[in-house]
């Protein structure tokens, strides 16, 4: 099964954790930490990103842990080092003046990550509420878009980043002046990677509490990986079956030997409306053919490999073996899958 590059995430001031929820999606990312200062918040708002049933029965491809912790965006926890992205939605206006002079150095300096995304109000939105000056009673300031440009410029070139200016909420007709209701600034470490943690940032600094942490299921762990395997298996195996039962009944009908494969009747590749393109076509026709010996049916796992959705499961003979033998029944020298041709539930057409 192919994997895809670890992208850790980190939201600062997550509150509700709604943002943390979105990005669980990405199968990209494999760890996912947020920090608040509302240690009550963080514990009402955990369950929301624990895995749900779904999420078992279809599992992600990559490991995926998502931690909260309560502290302050302004301190220094190792944990947060080697990040490839920050997030900072709605954070900076519930600074006081201190902690936002503190902010930069944690942030862009001491966690360094590839890059941070930071979003406040515009200020110059505000007149377009009814009776605003500040928009959340615990903002200690907005800005307009020059102030929040010069701050974030000015850090930008301290710390070695680029900058560039977005925002989210456009203003209604005629007051495309004021900009957007948001504005977003979105920081790039020059030159891309992230940099090696210095000798004293290596040092563990754990100051944070971890008050919530949870697993998904994936595809990397094997008893997962064991169980989605076994079940797409068993489907195939159940379609090949079904059809070699009709292949018989048509033969029967037609009081003459044919081949299992005839031009006239559909290609197994397309049985149950499997959809797949023409090289996969060829693989699966140039794969050893399923057989009966009496009652019995032998899929040979390489004919199992070559449908896609097993073979990106698992692409090895022996290593597909070793995951489904407690779970079905293979031939003696283990090459093949054996089920009974006729089951009592299966349609019979004679019974109508």
């Amino acid at each position: 099964m192919e994997t895809a590059e670890n992208i850790p995430v980190a939201d600062l001031g997550c509150g509700d954790t709604k943002l943390l929820k979105l990005l669980k999606i990405y199968p990209c990312i494999q760890l996912l930490v947020g920090v608040d200062i509302n240690e009550e918040k963080l514990h009402s708002n955990g369950h929301r990103l624990s895995p749900y049933l779904g999420e078992f029965v279809k599992p992600r491809d990559l490991d995926l842990t998502v931690t909260l912790y309560h502290g302050s965006v302004v301190e220094r926890d190792s944990r947060l080092l080697g990040f490839d992205l920050i997030t900072c939605i709605e954070l900076i206006e519930h600074l006081d003046s201190d902690d936002l002079a503190r902010f930069p150095e944690v942030v862009f300096g001491y966690l360094s990550p590839a890059m941070v995304v930071i979003s406040t109000p515009n200020a110059e939105f505000n007149p377009l509420f009814p009776t605003v000056t500040l928009r959340d009673a615990d903002h200690k300031f907005e800005w307009s878009r020059m102030e929040f440009q010069t701050w974030a410029s000015q850090v930008a070139n301290c710390y070695n980043y680029c900058v560039e200016f977005t925002g989210v909420g456009t203003p209604p007709a005629g007051s495309e002046h004021v900009g957007y209701c948001t504005q977003i600034g979105v920081f790039r470490k020059n030159g891309g990677k992230l940099s090696e943690p210095s000798a004293s940032q290596q040092r563990d600094q754990h100051v944070y509490k971890a008050v919530y942490t949870t697993s998904y299921p994936s595809l990397q762990q094997e008893k997962v990986l064991k169980f989605v395997l076994v079940g797409e298996l068993l489907i195939q195996v159940d379609r090949l079956r079904l059809r070699h039962q009709r292949m018989l009944r048509e033969q029967e009908k037609e009081r003459g030997p044919k081949p299992w494969y005839t031009d006239s009747s559909p290609a197994p590749h397309l049985l149950l409306g499997a959809v797949f393109t023409e090289a996969e076509k060829a693989r699966i026709e140039n794969s050893p053919k399923p057989f009966c010996e009496g009652e019995k049916f032998y899929i040979p796992l390489q004919r199992l490999l070559t449908y896609p959705k097993l073979h990106r499961l698992c692409a090895d003979e022996d290593r597909m073996r070793s995951l489904i033998a407690d779970s079905v029944c293979l031939s003696s020298d283990g090459s093949a899958v054996v089920v009974d041709l006729h089951n009592s539930w299966d349609y019979r057409p004679e019974d109508n």
